[in-house]
């Protein structure tokens, strides 16, 4: 399990470890880990032509004393100081005794050019707000260059505490983080300017309870049920759907698709569009005559497809199991009746539908996708999984977010969020939390599309039915 620590918990256990190592020794870890991630980048590290942007602060120290070690093995290192009277002055000595060579900003942009690598040592992660108007100048030069890029813990200009980008920033191939991740690192619009991200481990001692939390195959694979001897199908878990319409009779099929691969033993479907869901998928337990009466089940999804079927939705959130509620779902239900359900209850909306349900802009939600999820998580005391280019799960209690790593544009197209759901409603049936189904979902539904798509177009049906590649992949399941 990856994880990301705040910028005051990380400073926290900066200073409590600087306090008991020699003065300038956790830098020098810093350095090292970031020389050698720069080394690793270059073709050779002799004859190469290196330009440190190099700010205030701790972070322009690093690249410095990280420039010092590139010039030790034989590269022509350049720092370019943007503010020369208050640059760290050991590391710009240590470049200096290594045979690098420090300028101002005048020509910058021209030895940006003829650069192999561009260190950006500009702000460090208590930055906040976008580059100032010279710094973007240079971070615009750097990626217009040949170039390869390095971020110094942190891409200038993104907020490392919430992803935020609010104003120019420079773009990094490769970003290179000391002790954890921060959670910008994890999340868009911020990741999408870290490139690569390598962890180097400089000896923090952090305490639990991080501010993310991304799983990978090992965590998801504990997560999944698997069926015991003495299992049955009802023993396993029976979920309900509660989805389609006349008019939407696809997002009904799909999401039963999605939750037959999802681990329950079976599927119970209520509502209009039953023909079709039986034509696909036989063994699906039909109803017409509403969720009261469709008979038990271990949990519900209800509101893809749904149309204006408020009855429906209602109904379902009078059940006392967990509720997965979606699309439609999320527009039609009342939300004192969700605040009020003593069964969990997992909301599952896109950007969109979030910045409906919070009475703002899209683009508020996704550019500070975390505050958004934790806003709707305690507004409506329920798990909501969010959505987007970086899916976001939080409970209603707070602490910890996870946030989702396998997921790839592709997924992107009408019906995927369907097959999302059906997946995540089964995995609440079969037992799993709302932040575990979700995030074993999320997980799951990412791999697939991923495994579907291989690099072309994909279909919410080929998603579908990727999810068992998905799962053994996950589980190292083979013949």
């Amino acid at each position: 399990m990856r994880t990301a620590y705040s910028v005051e918990t990380v400073r926290t256990a900066e200073r409590e470890l600087m306090a008991r190592l020699p003065e300038g020794a956790l830098m020098q870890r810093a350095a090292a880990g970031l020389a050698a991630a720069c080394a690793d980048l270059l073709a050779g590290v002799y004859g190469s032509r290196v330009v440190l942007l190099v700010g205030s602060g701790d972070n322009g120290g690093d690249a410095l004393y990280a420039g010092a070690r590139l010039a030790r093995r034989g590269a022509g290192v350049t720092a370019v100081l943007l503010a020369p009277e208050r640059a760290h002055a050991p590391g710009l000595a240590a470049l200096r005794r290594a045979g690098g060579r420090a300028v101002g900003t005048a020509g910058a942009e021209e030895l940006i050019g003829r650069a192999d690598l561009v260190v950006d040592g500009i702000v460090g992660i208590g930055g906040k707000g976008g580059l100032r108007p010279d710094a973007a100048l240079l971070a615009a030069a750097a990626e217009r260059s040949r170039a390869a890029v390095v971020a110094v813990d942190l891409p200038s200009g993104v907020d490392a505490d919430t992803g935020e980008v609010r104003g120019a920033a420079l773009r990094a191939d490769l970003t290179v983080t000391f002790g954890t991740h921060k959670p910008g690192l994890l999340i868009d619009p911020a990741r999408e300017y870290a490139g690569s991200v390598r962890l180097v481990d400089i000896g923090l001692e952090l305490p639990a309870g991080p501010e993310l939390e991304a799983l990978q195959h090992a965590d998801v694979a504990r997560l999944l049920p698997v069926p015991a001897a003495q299992s049955d199908k009802y023993r396993r878990g029976v979920v309900g759907i509660a989805a389609g319409s006349v008019r939407y009779p696809g997002a009904a099929v799909l999401a039963v698709a999605g939750a037959l691969r999802g681990g329950a033993g079976a599927v119970r479907y209520v509502g209009p569009a039953g023909e079709a869901v039986l034509a696909r998928f036989p063994e699906t337990l039909v109803s017409d005559r509403g969720p009261h009466k469709a008979g038990r089940v271990q949990a519900w999804v209800v509101g893809p497809g749904a149309g204006d079927d408020a009855g429906t939705v209602a109904e379902v959130l009078e059940a006392d199991v967990p509720v997965l509620i979606d699309a439609d779902g999320l527009r039609l239900a009342d939300a004192r009746a969700v605040r009020g359900r003593t069964a969990p209850t997992l909301m599952t909306p896109h950007a969109g539908e979030a910045a409906a349900l919070l009475g703002v802009e899209r683009g508020a939600v996704e550019g500070a996708r975390l505050g958004a999820v934790r806003e709707l998580a305690g507004r409506y005391g329920a798990t909501v999984l969010l959505k987007g280019s970086t899916t976001l799960v939080a409970g209603p209690g707070g602490g910890t977010v996870r946030v989702n790593p396998t997921g790839t544009p592709w997924l992107a197209t009408a019906g995927s969020g369907d097959v999302l759901s059906g997946l995540a409603g089964s995995l609440l049936a079969a037992g799993l939390s709302a932040v575990d189904a979700g995030s074993a979902a999320a997980y799951l539904h990412g791999l697939a599309g991923r495994f579907a798509s291989n690099g072309a177009p994909v279909g919410a049906h080929d998603v579908a039915d990727a999810i068992p590649q998905a799962w053994r992949n996950v589980t190292g399941w083979s013949d």
